[in-house]
């Protein structure tokens, strides 16, 4: 779509469909279910747009959330790596022989976990279309559950890329293939698929529908998974995802009780656990209550949150990886920026871009909180000019 522009943020999108539909603000605000006043502010950059609002705006104006928050800018080399993607995807159901062996198969995994935990989407990128292609080569020539756990664990890893850009058609690609293997592996793949899938509701808005892929998630854990810690990981991933589609809504109700599941399960858990990437575990859990949150308008109860935060680990640090951190940081700041912390917003933002400046660059929350600080100081602030220059936003 013409109208979707790259910088300064999401929220400026708004006002070039509204126009570009000939609608005043009065409309698209009645439309979407929200005042004048708030919509006037996202518009001027006053107010950042969540994505919540976000949704209910898309939906007025007839799109999907992803097509409101815009597709990130590629990257030079990019196009022609996502054409190898996507044809090693289409190539699920045709297999060829093996390359790899099955060690060095399980070594590239680790790999990929590496460049994915460190938050290097370009590297991801270039890495993931021999990745995809040899796990579901290997899984078609072996047939074993766990073969096909890999090919389950490496679309995840597609779908999480295409998700941090909005490449929701890859997305959407990936999300199917992934189901189809997931079904041949085990309980906690079918979990990460199901999380996976829900999450590809998230990303276009639809949070109930959203839900109802959660629901139906636990459902077949409980029904499926033998007692032990890869049953509370599977069950714990997916209440952690239907918490932030359950915050997106507005839902306290179902938000706080999917909250409440999820510490319950990391309490028992009583670790840190990851599959390619895929933590749980109580800081895990705290991170995405940091984020809801904020996305319900406890903004207090988030900085509460970030402020126990380390203390969930006996060493006082994070132990969870940049694609977890650098997002909480962006939380955070939303938080202290809407409670009129502009000066301790910026830090947060700050903190963001060194922990996972790739991330940054593309992140909606990012784009959006750097929008509206560029919008609001009047003055002169070397920090936030600094900022802007790397986000590449003209200030």
């Amino acid at each position: 779509m013409s109208a979707i522009i790259e910088v300064p943020g999401p929220g400026a999108n708004v006002a070039v469909l509204r126009k570009e539909r000939g609608w005043g603000q009065a409309r698209l605000a009645s439309e979407a279910g929200i005042s004048t006043s708030l919509l006037g502010k996202i518009e001027r950059g006053e107010r950042p747009m969540t994505q919540g609002v976000g949704a209910s705006v898309a939906q007025a104006l007839g799109i999907t959330l992803d097509q409101l928050l815009g597709k990130a800018p590629l990257h030079e080399g990019a196009e022609v790596q996502l054409r190898a993607l996507t044809r090693e995807i289409r190539r699920f159901g045709l297999p060829r022989e093996p390359e790899m062996t099955e060690a060095r198969l399980s070594t590239a995994l680790s790999e990929m976990v590496a460049l994915r935990e460190r938050a290097d989407l370009r590297g991801v990128l270039a890495e993931l279309p021999r990745l995809v292609s040899e796990t579901s080569n290997h899984a078609h020539a072996v047939g074993t559950p766990s073969a096909w756990a890999r090919v389950t664990e490496a679309y995840s890893t597609v779908y999480w890329l295409a998700a941090r850009h909005r490449w929701m058609t890859l997305a959407d690609l990936a999300t199917t293939k992934q189901k189809m293997a997931a079904e041949q592996a085990d309980p906690v793949s079918a979990a990460i698929a199901a999380r996976d899938e829900a999450g590809l509701y998230l990303n276009h808005g639809d949070f109930e529908d959203g839900l109802a892929v959660v629901d139906g998630g636990l459902v077949r854990v409980e029904q499926d998974a033998p007692t032990g810690p890869d049953r509370l990981y599977a069950l714990g991933i997916l209440h952690l995802r239907g918490l932030t589609l359950a915050g997106r809504l507005r839902d306290r109700r179902t938000a706080d009780q999917h909250i409440a599941r999820a510490w319950a399960l990391a309490e028992e858990l009583n670790r840190n656990v990851s599959r390619l990437g895929i933590h749980f575990g109580a800081q895990d859990t705290a991170v995405h209550v940091v984020a809801t949150s904020a996305d319900l308008s406890r903004h207090e109860d988030a900085i509460d949150t970030m402020d126990d935060l380390t203390k969930l680990d006996q060493s006082g640090k994070l132990t969870l990886p940049r694609t977890r951190t650098s997002p909480l940081h962006m939380n955070v700041a939303r938080s202290r920026l809407a409670l009129g912390d502009r000066d301790g917003a910026l830090e947060e933002l700050e903190h963001a871009w060194s922990l996972a400046p790739q991330m940054a660059k593309v992140h909606p929350t990012a784009q959006e909180l750097l929008r509206v600080l560029t919008s609001l100081h009047k003055r002169s602030n070397p920090r936030l000019t600094k900022l802007a220059k790397r986000a590449r936003i003209q200030f």
